[in-house]
């Protein structure tokens, strides 16, 4: 491995002394570096060539040139010594070895001392080349050593781009995407990692997506140059089969997003003879290759016929056909090519059968099939029908036709089985069948008509003989062409019965073998097994194919048959006889399957399985019914016996089935009843979790936030797994052994700056889901922010057309303070743009978005707010469609039998662990103390204990458990609950209807009936008949009957006399019902029977009422007012029902005294009295008549102050009243001044401040209850928010009243005048605004309002431009006044000189 040569820069050398010394160490030092920078940096012509470059590949060179010469005379100076050494001597002993080594050691001295010199001029030499090379390596422009390389990667993945760059001084580094530079700061947390170590340079790209796709680049700058790589990331995604770079691939990315189904397909009910169209739409666009759609029905391809089209649009296909039939019945798939299969759904089409022309008929019967079609025969097949009509089929008619609409019946008896053979055809026709079922009650509809077919010989393709010839060519030859010439025919052979039934047989023979040219025909005929007597069967017409059908043989008893041929020129002998054959048996029915088991499939269906039959009896199929618990129809699931799967199934209903076995008899009994089953979704695993959100973030824990998952599973969510994943590590690790109960979590024990992700997965009764896709990076870094975290848990419900109400969790993160409110963003589905929905914050987690767009789909968000501002927004909440489902409920309100008020809601599709939870005003469950609740099936009932107007409010229920959202709320208003309390009342206290009163009927016999009818009562009714106060019974003088089923009740009295006059009651009771009926029989004169009373109406009217026993009056008798003993003739009344009224329109002090009411005749008369002198008497009607006719409290500004009003009607003296402000009683004072006129109640407060802010509340007692009308003086309408709202009143009446008023007003920047005054005068004045005595025009800022009296100017946003002399004039043809005011405007914080000098 070669070192930087950044390192060589920061080296440094230091020169010792010495010949010798000085070349070694330079050797030492120089031969590394100079050898490193030999490897590192090769010259390259044209390839980043710089000075700096070529000067170091010029020093490595002086470096070689001086170690050759060295070297050279190294090897000069060893072979003089080994020559030497090598030499012969002849002078040995010491003396020549010492001389010898004296010579080596001076030649090595005088050696190095004359290379010392050179050696050392050498090592400056280099000691200067090292310098200028340290020189030139310490200021150089930046290079690529190692360039950036293509990298593809599967998506989910990361991948790291690395280079090696060579620069001095350090360089500045920027990567690029496509040209744009990464910022990690505006990229997902973790997204991206940038380091530069020792001159490698490194970008990595966590869990890569499509996206990430790009070209990526570097730049490498510094003041001597710069330097750039550049590389490609491909991230491709895993399709689960063939991946990477193949043609599939490719095909993708050329063609596009495939279209897939966009909703399921559902079942489809249908009748016969009527069109039926199967439609599936598509997520997109059909592409080219998808085109090519299929329809199969239980498996086999359907193509374009007469009765069946085929379409496919852009986004849709459709399967018609236009006349449907039972045949059509079955399973439909549809098939979406795609590059790698198809995409297919299914449904059952069901055909019910078309209504009977006869009430009772059968079923049509269907799959009319014709088979062993011979000459002049044929064997005819069907399925019986699965509707009997009630009564049991015993046959069917079949008919022919020949290519015409004219039907033909083949039998005259009906056929007992689905079976049977049709004789006496033409060869050669082309024929078509349909079939009729036959009950007692009538003749069913006919089939659908078989497919048509001719008649022929079976065996005529069999005597032709083909012989190829030349090159394709063929030759035909008939074997008829080559039989002999024979006269008279053979006889047939092996004769014997291919079919046998009960009532019906069919005998086959062979044909003679040779046959002859001429064409044959067959003679049948029979004997009695053990009698030689034979009898011609089929004389009168010959038979021309080798088959014959004998209908109508003797059971028990056996036959033999024997066949002879004929042709033109004779009779053949009769063959051999067959062996003796018997009549069938009966065809039985099958048995019914033993055992009928159901399960639970999706929503509307339910699946079926049973036990085969035994004994290898196969059916022809099964007929399936259903039957609703608690009714006794069966209804027929279907129409071919195909299916094991029953649709169409109402949610939340409780069914039981039965199967019927059918084969050529017809059907079976049916089988015992399944166990009862209530249709809902079966439980499935959950889908996994989605959407995590980091909800709050601590230096070593997390909080986590996800959504549930989308589908259940049927059944409750028992919990969650969660594990997490460091970003830097290979492993995931489970978070929690137990499940988690919520769908937020503390994560612990994490390491503090490390990004973490997070999968999870749910857990129901059918076990573990699947697992989520991993969550987004997230930095384990403590929150240290002012505003607040964001809401999770964004989620609506109460979904209809153009609103629904959105929920939402308040953020766990508060940041510097509470949460004060929270904005609600919408965003429509494939846009990008949030909206603001609420332009001020809500304080609640919950809001009704209305006015919304139906059909649109959108999505929704939260942010939350506290005094430091708006926090980051919630996670958006799922797409919603904003329409009403179809089938959507609402709550029913209504009154139970016991007379509680109810609300009730039912949901079908709730699951087996789905509850109702209920809740008012959205803010909790009610009040337990007030309301109750019951659950039964899936219907919830919350009844309201004793029903108050503090049970008003909204009422909202949801469904929990479920996929989709089951919902919906009512609001109970004052007027639904005084409806519903008199219906709780009347079912409370019941009264038995009268029809007819009492009657009184003179019989024959002298005796007196009196009787009277009421509706009909049960059997528990009593009867408390009551004379004059006591009760009576029934005896032989006073008989009683009463008739409970007729309602009747009659008292029959003999020898009726004086002591049988009086007043007659007759008291019921029928469980809670009670009413009583009351009979007057008095001769000594006209009575009262109610007492005169008042009361006051709605319009502040004094009603004085009594009433007369009408039955007691007399066409003479009179009825009179009185008031103070002077008769009114004001009064009124009615003969009919004896009631008298007298209407005091306007009560005064004039109305004051003692009221009477007077009847009589010549049999007498009676009084009644009411004495309206008492004062307290007046006063109550007084209240009376305020409480009545009190309209809302007002608010009118007044020079003074402010005026707080009420109008009524009228008032007098005995109207007593009380003010309060904020719960205390005000007393008229300096500050406050109350009073009254005739129409109005006032309060006035006089220079109103801060104080006098508040609730203001008017209080009538009419010594019972008290009446309040309350205003809330909070200060934004009269006291302005944070500004200051300037009134002043002008009283005008031209040439009447001059009122002048010069008023100086101060008021700060940016805040409202509203200067308001009060004109009068007739004819109305014209009204003429003026500023410095110029008129003043209406726009932008300025707005002027006339109401009745009250004339108002407005001007928004004062600005200094404002400060002027306002003045209005007024004027109509009596004359004109004027009235201004002087307004001064002054910013904030200034002091206006008029408060200086105060």
């Amino acid at each position: 491995m070669s070192l930087p040569c950044t390192a060589v820069s920061s080296h440094s050398y230091r020169w010792l002394a010495g010949p010798r010394h000085d070349l070694e160490h330079a050797r030492s030092h120089l031969c590394p570096l100079l050898s490193v920078c030999s490897c590192v940096l090769p010259y390259t012509p044209g390839v980043y060539t710089t000075k700096t470059h070529k000067g170091l590949h010029q020093l490595w060179l002086f470096y070689n040139i001086g170690c050759c010469r060295e070297s050279k005379l190294r090897r000069e100076a060893t072979v003089v010594e080994l020559e030497k050494r090598g030499q012969k001597r002849v002078r040995f002993g010491n003396e020549m070895e010492k001389l010898e080594k004296a010579v080596i050691r001076n030649c090595r001295l005088l050696r190095v001392r004359a290379d010392r010199k050179a050696f050392r001029k050498k090592a400056v030499e280099k000691a200067c080349r090292e310098k200028e090379y340290i020189k030139l390596l310490s200021s150089r422009a930046p290079m690529i050593w190692i360039p950036l390389r293509v990298h593809a990667v599967w998506e989910r993945m990361g991948v790291k781009l690395t280079c090696t760059i060579l620069a001095s001084p350090p360089p500045q580094v920027t990567w690029y995407k496509n040209g744009i530079r990464i910022d990690p700061r505006l990229a997902p947390a973790g997204k991206y990692k940038m380091q530069n170590k020792f001159g490698m340079l490194t970008l990595d790209i966590n869990r890569c997506s499509l996206e990430d796709s790009a070209e990526y680049s570097v730049e490498v700058k510094n003041p001597y140059g710069e330097a750039y790589s550049f590389a490609t990331v491909l991230v491709r995604k895993y399709y689960e089969k063939e991946s990477g770079f193949d043609s599939e691939i490719y095909k993708r990315l050329l063609i596009g997003q495939e279209a897939d189904f966009a909703i399921l397909l559902k079942p489809l009910f249908s009748r016969e003879k009527e069109p039926f169209t199967l439609s599936c739409f598509f997520s997109s666009d059909l592409l080219e290759h998808q085109r090519d759609i299929t329809w199969f029905r239980d498996g086999k391809l359907l193509k374009e016929s007469q009765r069946r089209s085929i379409k496919c649009l852009d986004r849709e296909a459709s399967l018609t056909v236009s006349c449907a039939y039972k045949e059509d019945e079955g399973f439909y798939t549809v098939r979406v090519p795609t590059l790698d299969g198809y995409h297919e759904q299914r449904a059952y089409v069901f055909v019910q059968d078309a209504a009977a022309a006869t009430a009772g008929a059968p079923g049509s019967p269907l799959n009319v099939k014709s088979q062993d079609v011979n000459k002049d025969c044929l064997l005819l097949s069907w399925v019986a029908p699965s509707h009997n009509g009630g009564s049991p089929v015993f046959g069917y008619f079949i008919e022919r036709s020949v290519g015409t609409d004219e039907w033909v019946p083949c039998n005259e008896m009906p056929v007992k089985t689905c079976r049977c053979p049709v004789l006496g055809l033409t060869e050669g026709k082309t024929y078509q069948f349909r079939v009729k079922a036959v009950n007692h009650s009538g003749t069913s509809n006919p089939s659908k008509a078989s497919d048509p077919v001719t008649m022929k010989d079976p065996n005529e393709e069999k005597r032709v003989m083909t012989i190829p010839y030349d090159d394709g060519k063929k030759i035909m030859i008939s074997k008829d062409e080559l039989e002999g010439k024979i006269k008279i025919p053979l006889p047939p052979t092996n004769v014997h019965a291919s079919e046998i039934r009960e009532d019906y047989m069919v005998l086959s023979w062979d044909e003679p073998d040779p046959r002859g040219k001429e064409p044959l025909s067959y003679y049948v005929e029979k004997s009695i097994a053990g009698s030689n007597s034979w009898q011609n069967v089929n004389l009168e017409t010959a038979v021309n194919s080798p088959r014959f059908a004998l209908f109508d043989l003797v059971k028990g008893k056996s036959y033999c048959f024997r066949v002879r041929s004929a042709n033109k020129y004779g009779v053949s002998e009769p063959s051999l006889p067959s062996e003796p054959i018997t009549a069938g048996a009966k065809l039985a029915t099958l048995p019914p399957p033993s055992q009928v088991l159901a399960f639970r499939d999706t929503k509307t269906s339910v699946v079926l399985h049973w036990d085969k039959l035994k004994d290898a009896q196969e059916p022809l199929g099964y007929y399936i019914y259903c039957r609703e618990v608690g009714t006794d129809e069966w209804q027929t699931v279907n129409n071919k016996p195909v299916t094991f799967t029953v649709p169409g199934l109402q949610t939340g209903k409780e069914y039981v089935f039965c199967v019927k076995s059918v084969n050529e008899a017809g059907v079976s009994d049916s089988s015992p009843e399944s166990d009862p089953i209530i249709v809902r979704q079966a439980i499935s695993r959950p889908s996994a979790p989605r959407d995590f959100a980091l909800l709050s973030c601590g230096k070593n824990d997390m909080t986590i936030g996800w959504k549930a998952p989308k589908r259940k599973g049927g059944g409750r969510i028992l919990g969650y797994f969660l594990d997490q994943h460091d970003a830097d590590e290979l492993d995931w690790h489970e978070v929690n052994i137990k499940p988690i109960a919520q769908r937020v979590y503390k994560v612990t024990n994490l390491n503090e700056g490390r990004f973490y992700e997070f999968r999870a997965c749910a857990m129901n009764m059918a076990g573990v889901g699947t697992v989520s896709e991993s969550s987004d990076l997230f930095k384990c870094e403590e929150w240290s922010m002012p505003q607040p975290g964001p809401p999770y848990d964004v989620r609506f419900t109460e979904v209809r057309d153009a609103s629904l109400m959105l929920h939402w969790q308040a953020p766990l993160y508060i940041g510097a303070g509470p949460v004060t409110g929270y904005y609600i963003e919408i965003c429509e589905e494939g846009s990008e743009e949030w909206k603001q929905l609420n332009k001020q914050p809500i304080a609640s987690t919950h809001m009704r978005a209305s006015d919304l767009e139906k059909g649109k789909c959108y999505n929704f968000r939260v942010r939350a707010l506290n005094k430091a501002g708006t926090g980051p927004p919630s996670l958006p909440s799922d797409p919603v469609v904003v329409e009403t489902k179809p089938d959507t409920n609402e709550i029913e309100l209504g009154v139970d039998k016991e007379g509680f008020i109810y609300m009730a809601f039912e949901a079908p599709d709730m699951c087996d662990s789905s509850e109702f939870i209920w809740s008012k005003d959205y803010e909790g469950s009610p009040d337990p103390n007030r309301v109750s609740t019951e659950d039964k099936d899936n219907k919830s009932k919350l009844i309201l204990k004793n029903a108050s107007e503090e049970d008003l409010g909204t009422y909202s229920v949801e469904v929990t458990d479920v996929d989709d959202e089951i919902s919906a709320s009512h609001t109970l208003t004052q007027e639904e609950l005084d409806n519903l309390r008199k219906i709780s009342h009347e079912i409370r206290n019941p009264l038995i209807q009268l029809i007819s009163g009492w009657n009184i009927d003179v019989l024959e016999k002298g005796e007196v009936r009196l009787w009277l009818e009421v509706e009909a009562l049960s059997p528990d009714a009593e009867l408390h008949l009551i004379f004059n106060g006591k009760e009576l019974s029934s005896t032989p003088t006073h008989k009683i009957n009463f008739d409970r089923a007729n309602g009747l009740i009659e008292l029959i009295i003999q020898n009726f006399c004086d002591d049988d006059k009086g007043t007659y009651t007759a008291q019921l009771q029928d469980g809670k019902a009670k009413n009583q009926f009351t009979l007057s029989l008095i001769d000594d004169g006209p009575h009262f029977i109610e007492n005169l009373q008042w009361k006051v109406t709605e319009d502040c009217e004094v009603l004085l009422t009594c009433k007369v026993c009408a039955s007691n009056m007399k066409k003479d008798t009179n009825f009179k007012w009185f008031l103070d003993k002077k008769a009114h003739l004001d009064g009124l009344y009615d003969s009919q029902t004896g009631a008298g009224t007298l209407r005091i329109k306007k009560l005064t002090k004039e109305d004051k005294g003692i009221y009477k009411a007077v009847v009589s005749d010549d049999r007498g008369e009676d009084t009644t009295e009411l004495d309206l002198t008492k004062e307290g008497t007046l006063a109550g009607l007084g209240i009376l008549f305020l409480a009545l006719s009190a309209k809302p409290l007002k608010i009118q500004p007044t020079a003074e102050g402010i005026r707080i009003y009420s109008e009524v009607k009228y008032y007098t003296d005995y109207m007593k009243t009380t003010w309060y402000h904020k719960e205390k009683r005000l007393e008229s004072g300096e500050k406050l001044k109350a009073g009254s006129t005739m129409d109005q109640i006032w309060l006035h407060i006089l220079n109103p401040t801060d104080s006098d802010k508040g609730k203001y509340t008017l209080e009538i007692f009419d010594g019972k209850d008290s009446h309040k009308l309350s205003t809330d003086l909070s200060g934004k309408d009269f006291f302005g928010d944070q500004s200051l709202f300037l009134f002043a009143q002008f009283c005008f009446q031209p040439l009447a009243v001059n009122c002048h008023c010069n008023t100086v007003f101060t008021v700060f920047l940016k805040q409202t005048l509203c200067l308001t005054c009060c004109i009068s005068g007739d004819p109305y004045p014209e009204i003429t605004w003026f500023k410095n005595d110029k008129v003043v025009v209406f726009k932008d800022r300025y707005k002027m309002e006339v109401k009745g009296i009250v004339v108002t100017i407005t001007i928004e946003r004062v600005c200094s431009d404002d400060t002027g002399k306002y003045s209005i004039f007024v004027k109509n043809k009596y004359g004109s006044e004027t009235g201004q005011v002087t307004i001064s405007v002054y910013k904030h914080g200034e002091e206006p000189i008029e408060l200086r000098e105060k």
